[in-house]
């Protein structure tokens, strides 16, 4: 069977992203195995073989969703690709590279916890959710080790790399953020709240407390 050629274009985008966000609402107001992809295309106004067409199956479409929230639109540009990296590669205060991660990923947790919720309660009895949150989980860590690389080149970590990684991926992971967000903290709450244990985790003493 010849490959399906799939159409290109602000106007391909725009309809899956209608699809993503019609998607987004349902799977976190009546959860992942609740919903069909006749709802979501009922509510994206799109016919389901659209649905079909773009994404193929559900889970696809969940992926997609997933990844729109981590970076907070559908550009096709990597996390580690933004320009908020660049300003944190820049800086060469250890405490203010953690603090800068840890503001973008008040934004990152924030968007994306909701519909990573799902993904965490529904991982129990569906393979792929459990898929779904194993890749995110690895994914974080991906990304956390960039942040150990820079404070190790700093010359200001006090653990190795790795150990740091498993930190990082512990402490200002999605487990934490949601454990907290359940107690009533806001993200600002969380985000004063693990840059101060981020920063006398993994710094060394003379680093803990910020320049006079």
């Amino acid at each position: 069977m010849s490959d399906v050629v799939k159409p290109r274009g602000s106007r391909t985008r725009a309809t899956r992203r209608k699809i993503t966000d019609a998607a987004t609402e349902l799977f976190t107001s009546g959860g992942y195995g609740a919903t069909t992809l006749e709802q979501i295309a009922a509510r994206a106004g799109v016919a389901v073989q659209t649905v079909y067409f773009h994404f193929g199956n559900k889970s696809a479409v969940l992926k997609a969703a997933v990844d729109i929230a981590a970076v907070g639109d559908d550009q096709p540009v990597p996390m580690l690709n933004r320009p908020w990296l660049e300003e944190a590669r820049a800086e060469s205060d250890p405490r203010k590279v953690i603090a800068l991660w840890m503001s973008y990923g008040r934004g990152v947790l924030t968007r994306v916890g909701p519909i990573m919720k799902v993904v965490r309660d529904a991982a129990a009895v569906d393979p792929v959710m459990a898929q779904q949150w194993t890749t995110n989980e690895t994914e974080t860590a991906s990304a956390f080790r960039v942040l150990a690389g820079q404070l190790d080149a700093l010359g200001a970590l006090r653990v190795p790399v790795e150990e740091a990684v498993a930190i990082l991926s512990a402490l200002s992971g999605l487990e934490v953020y949601l454990s907290l967000a359940a107690a009533g903290w806001t993200p600002e709450e969380w985000e004063r709240f693990i840059v101060d244990v981020l920063v006398h985790a993994l710094l060394k003493a003379d680093e803990h407390e910020p320049p006079a």
